[in-house]
């Protein structure tokens, strides 16, 4: 998600929830994204995604991006769109995992624990850098 900010455009990144990213800010963030299940289509999942890491339904007008391999040979396919969304009203997906690892005691984390608009340097600066790709073609593109 992108917006006309006052001084450029913004993008709307977001922060890993659980243990692992506490701490971890730059190179840490990324744009809403997640599994695609078996036979879904690329872009429902992307939708489907969007809403469970942030609480929002996105709507717009669409535009397809590059796909992204990661260097785990995971591709990933993102779309951008023109939106607003409050932060403080992120309500995100949670997922559970054994922490502390081999305690045997299982908690729940948020799949996202925080939402932030960036302008575009600040986000090359925050994005995890696989997913540069993505914030270069929507520069070039705003």
């Amino acid at each position: 998600m992108y917006r006309r900010g006052p001084e450029g455009p913004e993008l709307l990144l977001v922060h890993p929830g659980g243990p692992y990213w506490t701490g971890k800010d730059r190179g840490a963030w990324s744009i809403p994204k997640g599994e695609i299940e078996e036979g879904e289509d690329p872009f429902a999942a992307a939708l489907r995604e969007f809403e469970e890491e942030t609480g929002k339904r996105p709507a717009g007008d669409f535009r397809p991006l590059n796909p992204v391999v990661l260097k785990s040979r995971k591709t990933v396919y993102a779309w951008a769109f023109e939106g607003d969304f409050d932060p403080a009203g992120l309500v995100s997906s949670t997922f559970t995992t054994e922490w502390p690892p081999r305690s045997g005691r299982q908690r729940e984390f948020p799949e996202v624990d925080r939402a932030g608009w960036f302008g575009v340097q600040q986000a090359r600066e925050k994005i995890q850098s696989g997913q540069l790709p993505f914030i270069e073609e929507l520069a070039a593109m705003l």
